[in-house]
């Protein structure tokens, strides 16, 4: 045996004060209210509920001058600062479930006469407990715990907190090891995969982080970018000193548009070939990264009891202490990816710390890891084939659960993340990317859902198509429909529409009048109508009840004739977080702004074109019914096929030679 750091104390490389709170802590704990305590009372959970995303933070922040290194942090006198944090506290529970390691080791040095060390753990229902603790006696000492991980089977974290005596105290580096077998001790290898798409800015970057951290550096084979804009990652100021720092490790490739499913699978493709590395990282290209986090995903896939995906979590690089996705699930009976029961959503750790959060401490497990951060053993893309040609969306959770029938988990590892755009800053279920959405999604389904005909799937689906027609969204119908014809024609269509789908779907939409985005608030005429409504609910939200009677009503109305104003003015200016179906239904012209707030659009009942494509969308949604068993075989069928290295060669224009 021998022994292995798993994770070492960081602090932020920018010292930017705003994440501060994910590696560092001076507010004290005020644990939420135990769901045991509250009951099932519907009125009381609500109300525990809001008072959990209450802040509890006073207010006190640790001085960013307090940061002397990337190891090491001066606590000053009379001060307590705690180290359970996200990305300092230890997720004891994730170790004991995944991982052969049994115990741990903290180590740390501290100096300062009279800091004091105490070393806590909490178990999977937040609540907290002391450990152990020493003082330091002289100017500095070095203290080891020894920490079993046998009382973590549900979640728990270890951390230490730090009290400064009369005089500041500095922590001089924090480590956890394990004593591990002789052939678990080297660090497998590392083969980075980055699609890009016109962010030679972003990427550059990403490159630089790197290349410029020597302990991750050491562990890379190869950085593979797959380059498919039109604005060159190498044309960009910051990509010579980003190449130099990799050390001819680097390899832009430049391929057609592909997507992210075309660049991954392409990384994948490129690792087995070289057939040198343990694992293929994605990294998305749009990210800022915390180098430690790629450290800790190869360690802990090292230390796995089986191969096992691991992944990082996102934090939203506009608000960079809230937490956007901490894990996600497929819902099988809606075939539709979810953030786990247990989970809180944009959590904010400026407002409420890790000690503060109950949910926090239960480990959480996944069916899929997106890709925005996400290591795969290449032993895993050996046994169940390269990613699905899906362009995007759906590609990373369809390989997650494809994985997990094959006997390879994922995890999502706490300590481990990325910064990046927020999923719900985008427009993705509106704009061209409905049609991926709804395409793979159904692939996703044929491919793994146990249900004979998808489960909820289907009348979710056509459900949603009446929501999209009721709203005055025509271009997106149209493009669902087309995917769903796309999705009935079979699996074979898949590599070859991967370079040609985006165009086609493009100027599909084009046809439609609500896809027509203007970014000039003066291009729209100004909203009139004849009579005013009398009273304006346009913000309200209506209940479950009254959702269903706007749906009936507002279906109904589709099919009388517009008023006449309509047709040159928009009846009311609705803003993008109120534009939900049941306030569009009752209007027949709006201008309608877009989640990113660029631009809006001008939408305006059609009577006709909505007869034909409800007519349209009831045919589609009872062949897809009748047809799911045989399609859902056929799909199963030719799985290996289409996610095979040949067929992807074949795709990338590989020869034998390549």
């Amino acid at each position: 045996m021998s022994t292995r750091v798993l994770q070492r104390l960081v602090l932020p490389l920018d010292r930017d004060p705003d994440v501060l709170p994910l590696y560092v802590d001076p507010e004290p704990a005020v644990l939420d209210a135990d769901k045991d305590t509250i009951g099932g009372d519907r009125t009381s959970k609500a109300v525990n509920r809001a008072v959990l995303r209450q802040s509890v933070a006073s207010g006190r922040a640790v001085p960013v001058e307090d940061i002397v290194g990337r190891h090491s942090l001066r606590v000053r006198a009379g001060d307590h600062l705690s180290f359970g944090t996200y990305f300092n506290g230890f997720a004891a529970g994730y170790w004991r479930r995944w991982t052969i390691v049994q115990k741990v080791r903290l180590d740390l040095a501290v100096r300062g006469d009279g800091a004091h060390v105490i070393v806590y753990r909490s178990m999977a229902n937040g609540r907290s407990q002391k450990v152990d603790d020493a003082f330091v006696t002289g100017e500095s000492g070095s203290f080891s715990f020894d920490l079993t991980l046998v009382p973590f089977q549900d979640g728990g974290w270890y951390w230490f907190d730090v009290v400064a005596g009369r005089a500041d105290a500095v922590v001089e580096g924090a480590t956890w090891s394990a004593e591990v077998p002789e052939d678990r001790v080297q660090p497998g290898s590392v083969t980075v995969g980055i699609t890009t798409m016109n962010r030679p800015d972003f990427c550059a970057q990403l490159i630089g982080q790197l290349g410029h951290d020597e302990e991750v550096r050491a562990l890379l084979d190869e950085v593979l970018v797959m380059e498919q804009g039109t604005q060159k990652v190498y044309d960009d100021p910051a990509f010579p000193d980003a190449e130099k720092s990799l050390d001819g490790r680097l390899r832009v490739i430049e391929q057609a548009n592909l997507g992210g499913s075309g660049g991954f699978a392409r990384a994948q493709l490129e690792t087995l070939n070289a057939g040198k590395s343990t694992y293929v990282l994605f990294l998305d290209d749009d990210i800022v990264a915390e180098p430690e986090a790629i450290l800790r995903t190869v360690t802990f896939g090292d230390l796995a009891r089986r191969p096992t995906i691991v992944g990082g979590h996102m934090f939203s690089i506009y608000s960079r202490a809230r937490l956007h996705s901490y894990g996600e699930i497929v819902n099988r009976y809606r075939f539709w990816w979810m953030s786990p029961p247990t989970v809180e959503t944009d959590w904010d750790f400026a407002a409420r710390n890790l000690r503060s959060a109950r949910w926090l401490h239960r480990r959480v497990d996944v069916d899929f890891n997106p890709w925005f951060m996400c290591l795969i053993p290449t032993q895993v893309v050996r046994e169940i084939g390269l990613g699905l040609p899906l362009f995007i969306k759906w590609d990373d959770s369809e390989y997650g659960v494809r994985a997990q029938r094959a006997g390879f988990p994922t995890v999502s590892l706490p300590g481990a993340a990325v910064w990046h755009i927020p999923w719900t800053d985008k427009n993705d279920a509106l704009d061209w990317q409905s049609y991926f959405h709804q395409r793979n999604r159904f692939v996703a389904a044929l491919l793994h859902s146990p249900f004979k005909h998808g489960g909820r799937m289907i009348r979710e689906s056509f459900q949603h198509q009446v929501m999209h027609l009721v709203s005055m969204q025509y271009s997106t119908v149209e493009l669902r429909h087309q995917a769903l014809l796309d999705v009935l024609a079979g699996p074979d269509q898949l590599h070859a529409d991967l370079p040609t789908k985006l165009g086609e779907v493009r100027e599909l939409r084009k046809k439609w009048q609500d896809a027509d985005l203007k970014a000039d608030p003066d291009a729209f005429p100004p909203p009139r109508r004849r009579k005013p409504k009398k009273k304006d609910h346009s913000t309200d939200i209506p209940g479950r009840r009254a959702q269903l009677v706007q749906m009936a009503v507002g279906a109904a109305r589709q099919l009388k004739s517009p008023r006449p104003l309509s047709r040159e003015h928009p009846e009311q200016i609705v803003a993008a977080m109120d534009a939900k179906w049941y306030r569009l239904a009752g209007l027949d012209a709006a201008v309608v702004s877009m989640p990113d707030g660029t631009s809006a659009a001008f939408y305006q009942r059609d009577p006709q074109h909505f007869r034909e494509a409800l007519t349209r969308t009831v045919e589609i949604h009872r062949r897809l019914y009748a047809e799911w068993p045989r399609l859902a075989e056929l799909y199963r069928e030719r799985l290996g096929e289409v996610t095979s290295l040949e067929a992807w060669s074949r795709t990338f224009g590989l020869g034998d030679d390549e």
